[in-house]
Order: structure tokens, then C-alpha cells, then sequence
């Protein structure tokens, strides 16, 4: 019988939903599908050079959301630490 070829020799037939120009069903023709396109107005931000790192150049949302993972992160950090201690310790009977 032989070998069999690994990748097949005739093409996969092209797929339903990516393969055709048509718009989805029950979207009106007037519906965009990406909205407006944000890329260079975030490349404007994102590349200002203000001396902010990358994670802290949209502002206060940004500054929130940094230090409230501080401060998770370091009261996680003591809350093990103290737990920890308080393992170790001998118990008394």
C-alpha cells in the first residue's frame, strides 16, 4: 500500500464564515465591524516622551489601578509573612 502523503494534495474547501465578502446574518449593511480606528491616537500617548513608564501614561485610571496592585502585593506579602511566623511558632499544650 505504501506511504500516504502527510499533507493532503487537494485543497480544503474555503471556510463558510471567512471565505465570503457577504456581511454576517442579521447585521444591517450600515454596521461597521471594528468601529473607528484608536491606533495612532494611543501611538500619540504611548510614544510621548514625558519620562512616565508605559503602564502609567493614561493617567489616573492607571495610577489607581498601580497602586492598588502595590498595595495588594505588599499586604499579601505581610500577611504571609506574619502567617508564616505564626506557623512556626511551637504550640503550647
Amino acid at each position: 500500500q505504501g506511504l500516504k502523503p502527510l499533507v493532503p494534495t487537494e485543497s480544503p474547501a474555503p471556510d463558510p464564515i471567512f471565505g465570503t465578502s457577504k456581511s454576517a446574518p442579521g447585521l444591517q449593511a450600515t454596521d461597521t465591524f471594528l468601529g473607528t480606528n484608536k491606533v495612532p491616537d494611543l501611538q500619540k500617548v504611548f510614544q510621548r516622551s514625558d519620562g512616565l513608564p508605559v503602564h502609567l501614561k493614561r493617567g489616573y485610571p492607571d495610577r489607581m489601578l498601580y497602586r492598588t496592585t502595590m498595595a495588594l502585593t505588599l499586604g499579601g506579602t505581610f500577611y504571609c509573612l506574619v502567617a508564616l511566623y505564626i506557623a512556626s511558632q511551637p504550640k503550647n499544650q
